[in-house]
């Protein structure tokens, strides 16, 4: 049986190859398991927004955040999928707490 990474590196290459469903029910079916698995969160919010599914790229985009708070790509990330979602003002508050969090790494 395939491990949780070698699940995700198939989805991605579904992903990658325009499979958008499959790529997601694989997806789906790791967090389902491992709801801790951000990897899988973080392709489910590009996968979904690709679909049209904008809440729920945004839900797995916001567990991204949760799961890696201390990450200023998390806080990227949210921007771009709120943004492709046009959830504009949500995506001003992710990129400002994403340069806040680059600004302090600097110094």
């Amino acid at each position: 049986m395939p491990t949780h990474d070698e699940l995700y590196d198939e989805a991605i290459r579904l992903k990658d190859q325009g499979n958008l469903d499959e790529a997601a029910t694989k997806l789906l079916a790791i967090v389902a398991e491992v709801p801790t698995h951000s990897l899988s969160h973080s392709a489910l919010a590009v996968v979904m927004q690709k679909l049209g599914k904008f809440d729920e790229a945004i839900a797995h985009a916001k567990k991204v955040v949760e799961l890696e708070p201390n990450d200023p790509f998390s806080f990227a990330q949210l921007s771009v999928i709120c943004q492709r979602c046009g959830r504009i003002t949500e995506a001003e508050d992710a990129l400002a707490r994403n340069q806040t969090m680059s600004a302090q790494r600097r110094h």
